[in-house]
């Protein structure tokens, strides 16, 4: 890779770290000594075996007490990114599922585009709420019960290239709000609140 090309992804890097609540960005590099450096990050928070979308799975549902302060792992619509202090690479995601990290609250949220997997913290803790997720034409993706994670937030793929309208409802509280699932569209749903 050319020096051009890694200055670019740095400058990506920096622009998406400003656009974002709590993640970042960055570029896959393919070098040998790249891929044993991107092993040892994936070692280093046990995340060995598993694609890219088990480790959001895993790392969503890591207690807030354990997260890891070395790594920042992001969700970017095409891509997980996981960055340290040395080292940063890029997974790439399914093509026909997008990531949804939905933050329901009642008093306080906070700004978030991208959601960050060992960054993010929404008010809900361990809460159990109702899920159900509408496209555009009516169709219902998702209606289940679900508990949120320590985090505060609730995980969700769908289908790409889609938006529409999430419910959740909690005791008797309700809340909506919009999704989209395009290549520049929010991972991280701070805005519903529930009334």
């Amino acid at each position: 890779m050319g020096k051009g090309v890694q200055v670019t992804a740095g400058a990506l890097l920096a622009g998406a770290l400003l656009l974002t609540g709590c993640s970042s960005d960055s570029e896959e590099h393919h070098s040998d000594a790249t891929e044993t450096s991107v092993q040892g990050l994936i070692e280093t928070h046990g995340l060995q075996g598993m694609d890219a979308v088990e480790m959001i799975d895993h790392l969503d549902r890591v207690p807030l007490a354990e997260r890891p302060t070395d790594l920042i792992a992001s969700v970017m619509p095409e891509q997980l990114v996981l960055a340290s202090a040395a080292e940063e690479t890029a997974l790439e995601l399914p093509e026909d599922s997008f990531y949804l990290s939905i933050a329901p609250f009642i008093n306080q949220t906070h700004e978030c585009h991208f959601h960050s997997l060992t960054t993010c913290v929404g008010e809900m803790s361990e809460e159990d709420v109702h899920v159900t997720i509408t496209d555009e034409s009516g169709e219902v993706l998702v209606d289940e019960q679900r508990s949120t994670f320590d985090n505060g937030f609730v995980g969700v793929w769908v289908p790409v290239d889609t938006s529409g309208t999430i419910e959740i409802s909690y005791e008797d509280l309700t809340g909506t709000t919009e999704f989209a699932s395009d290549d520049e569209a929010a991972t991280c749903i701070t805005d519903l609140q529930l009334t």
